[in-house]
C-alpha cells in the first residue's frame, strides 16, 4: 500500500505579507491576529493509521478543535481515520492529492492534483474543503491563479515546529510556547515516517498553553470565514 510520507522543509517562498491579501488575489494567511488569544493548530500529510488517532485523543483530552490538511492518497488508504478527523468536530483542509512539489507544476496537474484531493474526501465523507496548504509552503503565480480559480483560500503558518525533522518533543513544545503569540498558525504533522515525536510534543504544550490562556480555534474561525 503506497503512502505518503511528509518530506517537509522550512523553505518557503511567497511575495505577500503575512496575513493580507496585498497585491495577490488570492488570499493568503500566515496568522490573523486578534484580542482573543485564539490561536490555531494544524497537522499535516495524514490521515496516518496511528498517529492520527493518537492525536485526536489528545485533543479530545483537552476539549479542542484543530485543522487537518489531508494528503488524498492518504484519506483513500485510511478513509476510517479520515472520518475519525471529522466526526470528533475537527476541520478539513486541501494538501494536494499525492504530495508533489507544486511550484513549478502547470496549471492543468495541479489543478487535478488540488480538485482529486477534494473529490476523494468529499467522496468518503460529504465534507468540501476550502482551505489549502501547499506542499512545503512552495507557492507561485501558477499555483496562486489555481488557487484563486477553485475559490480556496491559502493558509500557511507562523510558527514551523519542526516535527517533520524529528526534533525531541520537548524542544518542539519550547519553540512553540516561547515563540507563540495571538493569531498564530502552528504548523505540526499527523503523518511522519516514523518515531513521530508530534503526539508527545502537543501533550506537553497544550496544557501549557491554555494554562496562559490561549484558545486553540480551527483556522477557519482564526481567519474568520466561518
Amino acid at each position: 500500500m503506497s503512502l505518503i510520507i511528509s518530506s517537509t522543509t522550512s523553505a518557503v517562498f511567497f511575495t505577500v505579507s503575512a496575513d493580507k491579501k496585498g497585491d495577490c488575489d488570492v488570499d493568503i494567511y500566515y496568522k490573523n491576529e486578534n484580542s482573543y488569544m485564539k490561536i490555531a493548530l494544524t497537522f499535516d500529510d495524514g490521515p496516518h493509521p496511528r498517529y492520527t488517532g493518537q492525536i485526536l485523543d489528545v485533543l479530545e483530552e483537552y476539549d479542542i478543535k484543530a485543522t487537518f490538511f489531508v494528503v488524498g492518497v492518504n484519506a483513500k488508504n485510511y478513509p476510517d481515520s479520515l472520518i475519525d478527523v471529522i466526526k470528533k468536530g475537527h476541520e478539513i483542509g486541501n494538501h494536494t492529492y499525492s504530495h508533489p512539489h507544486v511550484s513549478g507544476l502547470n496549471t492543468y496537474t495541479l489543478t487535478d492534483e488540488v480538485e482529486k484531493c477534494e473529490s476523494t474526501i468529499y467522496g468518503l465523507t460529504d465534507y468540501k474543503t476550502k482551505l489549502f496548504r501547499p506542499p512545503e509552503g512552495m507557492i507561485d503565480a501558477d499555483v496562486r491563479t489555481v488557487l484563486r480559480s477553485l475559490d480556496y483560500k491559502v493558509i500557511m503558518w507562523d510558527i514551523d515546529t519542526r516535527d517533520w525533522a524529528h526534533e525531541p518533543p520537548e524542544k518542539i513544545a519550547e519553540n512553540v510556547i516561547s515563540n507563540i503569540a495571538s493569531g498564530d498558525i502552528i504548523l505540526m504533522h499527523d503523518y511522519i515516517g516514523h518515531n513521530s515525536p508530534t503526539v508527545e510534543a502537543i501533550k506537553i504544550f497544550i496544557p501549557v498553553l491554555l494554562e496562559k490562556g490561549y484558545k486553540f480555534v480551527v483556522v477557519s474561525e482564526l481567519i474568520g470565514i466561518e
